[in-house]
């Protein structure tokens, strides 16, 4: 197995991408525009990459696909603990068979949601996580009860930490007042922004962290966001998160993949189309994805 030897103590921490998939017209992906959009995103002053998350389609990629994002992902980015991959799985057996293919690729992290499959209750959950931290690559949990109806709320995020489990949180309620409560019951747990048009003020709230959507179509202004949030400069963060705040939105919204690709496209990245179920935006949604990022080009943002 290969081990982790980047410098940095905390990899999770700073601008860690979740990236689409690059997909042709035939629904294959485009591996070469992937690599390509990975060191861009690095290029930028990103901090790292997510491939196989939410945003990155992980429902629909074969065994041999889910692999091979990994492995260039780590390959494009240069250095494998700038890469986090999600390993989101039905069964415990398999979210751990992920995070070893992980550590084999030389991840830094990874990402994991709670079991989805059914509404678990905290014992199967904690079963969940300690069997996939036994692998050794740390573990950011993914709080997400909108699609997995389990939520990890602070007190049982606060155990998670204890069990050894985990060592972050991707926070993606929305609910600004969990960064205190987290931040009590687990002062050791790293909070992660999980929606990106929470990041101001769950940066202000301690964040060191934030898995984004919003970077993959304007990289630079968005780390420039991040820094000067998390150091609190409001001089710069406030005015920039205004600007940004109609796109930030989408991240949050059922269609937030097809947004983001749509955004990304209007700024010249490789965007493209999505794997069904997905469709399309529809025609008012695709104007309105494409004014936003039109005026946040034309305000110099990128």
């Amino acid at each position: 197995m290969q081990t982790n030897t980047d410098s940095r103590t905390r990899p999770w921490h700073g601008v860690m991408v979740a990236t689409p998939l690059t997909l042709r017209d035939d629904c294959t992906i485009d591996y070469d525009a992937y690599a390509t959009h990975v060191r861009q995103l690095i290029e930028a002053g990103c901090d790292g990459v997510v491939p196989n998350g939410s945003l990155g389609e992980y429902q629909t990629l074969t065994d041999s696909e889910r692999d091979e994002v990994v492995r260039v992902a780590v390959e494009a980015a240069g250095d494998g603990s700038r890469v986090m991959p999600g390993v989101a799985a039905y069964g415990s057996a398999e979210s751990r068979r992920w995070a070893e293919r992980a550590a084999e690729a030389g991840a830094g992290s990874v990402l994991l949601l709670p079991p989805n499959g059914y509404r678990c209750d905290e014992a199967a959950v904690r079963a969940h996580y300690a069997d996939v931290a036994e692998v050794g690559v740390p573990v950011v949990a993914y709080n997400n009860p909108y699609d997995t109806k389990v939520d990890l709320t602070p007190d049982l995020l606060a155990r998670l930490h204890q069990d050894g489990s985990i060592v972050a949180v991707k926070e993606f309620t929305g609910d600004v007042r969990r960064a205190y409560e987290i931040a009590e019951r687990a002062p050791g747990l790293d909070l992660l922004v999980g929606a990106d048009d929470v990041l101001l003020e769950l940066a202000l709230a301690g964040a060191v962290g934030w898995i984004a959507g919003c970077p993959n179509m304007l990289p630079s202004c968005c780390v420039d966001l991040y820094r000067a949030a998390v150091t609190g400069d409001m001089a710069t963060a406030l005015p920039l998160y205004r600007e940004l705040h109609e796109l930030l939105r989408w991240d949050s919204k059922p269609e937030f993949v097809q947004a983001i690709k749509a955004s990304m496209d209007v700024a010249g990245r490789h965007g493209g189309r999505t794997r069904p179920p997905r469709f399309p935006l529809p025609a008012d949604d695709a104007a309105a994805v494409r004014a936003a990022t039109e005026k946040a080009l034309a305000g110099g943002l990128h």
